[in-house]
Parts: C-alpha cells; sequence; structure tokens
C-alpha cells in the first residue's frame, strides 16, 4: 500500500510539472504565433486550465514533501508528547475540512457534468473536463492528509517531517525561514 500510495503522490506531482511545462510552451507558442502572424485560438483558456491543474495536481506531493505552510515554527518548540497532539488536532481538522473540500468538487464537477455546462471562453468543451483537475488535486491532497493522520496515530514519524529533517542535515534552512 505504501508503494502505491507514494506512486499517487509523485505522479500527481508530476503531472503538476508537465502542467507547469505545457503552460509554457502555450505561452510560448501564443507569442511566436503573434510574431508571424498566427493566432493560437484558444491559448489564454487552456493556459487557465493547465494552471488549475497545475496547482491542484501538485498540493498532495507538496503537502507530503513538508513544503505547504504549516505550523512547524509553532510546532518545533513544542516538546515530543505535546507535539504529537498538536499534530493529531491540526491533522484531523486538516482532514476534516480537506474531506468537506473533497465532497464540495466532487459535487461541484457532477453538477457541471449533470447540466451540460460548456466553458465560456473561445474553446467550447463541456467545463467538467477542466474542472477534473480539481476533484482529484483535492481528492489526492484529503488522502495524503489522511495517510499521514494515521502515520501520527501510529506514533510513525509524518513524512513531511522526514522530509524537512532531511532539508535540515543537507544544511538547507530554507524552508524554515
Amino acid at each position: 500500500m505504501r508503494r502505491a500510495l507514494d506512486l499517487l503522490y509523485n505522479a500527481s506531482g508530476a503531472f503538476a510539472a508537465v502542467c507547469l511545462a505545457a503552460i509554457c510552451v502555450v505561452m510560448l507558442g501564443q507569442a511566436l504565433g503573434r510574431e508571424i502572424g498566427f493566432l493560437v485560438r484558444g491559448a489564454d483558456d487552456i493556459t487557465a486550465w493547465l494552471c488549475a491543474a497545475a496547482s491542484f495536481f501538485a498540493l498532495g506531493h507538496t503537502f507530503r514533501k513538508g513544503e505547504l505552510v504549516r505550523m512547524g515554527l509553532c510546532i518545533d518548540m513544542l516538546g515530543p508528547r505535546a507535539r504529537r497532539w498538536a499534530e493529531l488536532l491540526a491533522l484531523s481538522i486538516t482532514a476534516v475540512f480537506v474531506g468537506y473540500m473533497t465532497w464540495a468538487a466532487v459535487s461541484f464537477v457532477y453538477d457541471s457534468w449533470k447540466f451540460n455546462e460548456v466553458a465560456q471562453g473561445l474553446i467550447k468543451i463541456p467545463i467538467w473536463i477542466p474542472q477534473l483537475s480539481f476533484a482529484f488535486g483535492v481528492l489526492i491532497l484529503f488522502i495524503a492528509v489522511v495517510d499521514e493522520l494515521i502515520a501520527v496515530l501510529q506514533f510513525r514519524k509524518p513524512a513531511y517531517q522526514i522530509a524537512e529533517d532531511e532539508r535540515r542535515a543537507r544544511g538547507d534552512f530554507s524552508e524554515s525561514v
């Protein structure tokens, strides 16, 4: 199970990186197209959808790597027992919030599909297709948060803490500033 979850998080992060590269290609194509008199139709729409996909698919991966904003500065000052309880509380609240967000995102995408909503820009496609990145990205974040909550409940060190400890061991304090 651990290997499958790690593959999910890494694949999600890799897909977010591909989306960023695709944004670069679309924007360069649009800029080059202007110079040679060629119009890249729907480039703004495509870029917006890729931005959303990159943002949401990166959430689970960055959470596990300890690169999302957390209460690390406050939690680091606590002793081991108090730190565990603080992490359990924070992860529990986060799991509830992200669980609700996942439900809302899936419901939102389902409603778009059910009512046959179409994108408002130049590219007329069913809007639920680009909205799927929102639902899947938040779902992967929810899985990552629950994964970390279970780790802390089992008295294991969470992955974000392991990643932060590894950065500190290398002398990289950039995430702690």
